[in-house]
């Protein structure tokens, strides 16, 4: 098949690593012809173009396509989608993220190109101003007479396109956002020498969060459990991977609290480090408010790893309580201090959980999986077997 993909920016973060496993296996493993189409790579979480450009498929830079809403750049942003389409003819476009899902899909439709939408996580969520809420639903539903057919990363991306009106359930087909598993089955390091590069001894008990340090991704209630889990744990580490705005804020708020020795923080770290880090922690907390479906939690399960989650997106689609974590009320405090101590006090617990999760997950989130999946997707689109 001849396939276009299009996304706004080509940053670290999920949707990005999906996309690109996605371009990467119908390059090398299908022998698809497929072309990327993106904006410029900004933003403080890192970029994946130089990996893009090293898998050989052709890359298509716009830099009018910009994450923030111009409307003289969108305009020009559709002329050049448009242009590029008729000129490259491919059998299918897919689109991802918000502002690319949008024009790309207007663009394929104005040519008479079928297109597939992946929604990775809803452009209209939790936490937005309300006017802008309803802003993104009706571009949505606009759009949506432009798509041919919906991926969605997590059932509950469905639910939610659904119960806004959007779309109708059938035109939706679950494909959970897949990853390299290999390396959080055996790390390239052992979590003893991560640790100690760290500064975690082996009697410390590591709780671990991966996540931009930003608004939505919910450390403030990490930070508000800790002097309890501490008081009950001195042993307890907090580990936070990642960087961002409010590092400072967070920061100054753990020392007023005196507990600067019990977190570590590791800053921006490339994605080929995150499974040697997940194996170096004891136990995942994800306290994000809003998530399509965080990889950090089939990612913290391969690894062998118990995980303690808000019940946000798609989470309770593989934390399931009593099997593999731990499923709380979004903005919890007091469930989110009972669950980590309750870990923390029953190593045998963790064991159990984490095998649990790694038996069950390691096969459906292989990249590999994920990739056959969106191509069977494509046939049925174009009416056409695929191999």
């Amino acid at each position: 098949m001849k396939v276009v993909h299009v996304i706004t920016r080509m940053i670290v973060g999920g949707a990005q690593e999906n996309t690109l496993h996605t371009l990467e296996d119908q390059h090398l493993i299908h022998g698809d012809e497929v072309s990327l189409v993106t904006g410029p790579p900004l933003g403080p979480e890192g970029s994946l173009m130089d990996r893009a450009y090293a898998a050989g498929f052709p890359i298509y830079e716009l830099p009018e396509m910009q994450r923030s809403i111009n409307p003289r750049w969108d305009w020009k942003t559709y002329l050049s989608l448009k242009r590029l389409m008729q000129e490259l003819k491919p059998d299918i476009v897919h689109t991802h993220s918000s502002k690319a899902g949008i024009i790309g899909r207007a663009a394929a439709k104005s040519v008479g190109i079928p297109c597939v939408h992946t929604v990775h996580g809803a452009s209209f969520h939790y936490g937005q101003n309300p006017a802008i809420f309803r802003t993104y639903v009706q571009a949505e539903r606009w759009a949506a007479r432009r798509t041919a057919h919906f991926i969605s990363v997590a059932d509950a991306m469905t639910a939610d396109y659904v119960a806004q009106r959007i779309d109708t359930a059938d035109r939706f087909t679950t494909v959970h956002s897949g990853f390299e598993v290999d390396p959080f089955l055996t790390p390239p390091r052992s979590a003893e020498e991560v640790r100690q590069e760290l500064g975690l001894l082996p009697e410390h008990l590591v709780i671990g969060k991966i996540a931009r340090l930003f608004h939505l991704k919910g450390h403030e209630f990490l930070l508000e459990a800790a002097p309890a889990i501490v008081a009950a744990h001195p042993e307890a580490r907090f580990l936070l991977v990642g960087d961002g705005v409010l590092r400072q804020q967070f920061e100054q708020k753990i020392a007023e609290m005196g507990l600067t020795g019990h977190f570590v923080f590791t800053g921006l770290v490339p994605p080929s480090q995150i499974p040697e880090l997940v194996h170096a922690m004891d136990i995942v907390a994800h306290t994000s408010q809003w998530e399509g479906l965080a990889r950090v939690l089939p990612q913290g399960l391969i690894s062998g790893k118990p995980v303690v989650t808000y019940d946000v997106g798609g989470a309770r689609e593989v934390v399931i309580p009593g099997e593999t974590g731990y499923l709380l009320p979004r903005d919890s405090v007091d469930e989110l201090t009972a669950a980590i101590c309750d870990l923390a006090e029953n190593p045998a617990l963790r064991g159990q959980l984490g095998r649990t999760g790694r038996e069950r997950f390691t096969d459906q989130f292989r990249h590999q999986t994920m990739t056959r999946r969106i191509r069977e997707v494509y046939g049925r689109v174009l009416g056409t077997d695929v191999v």
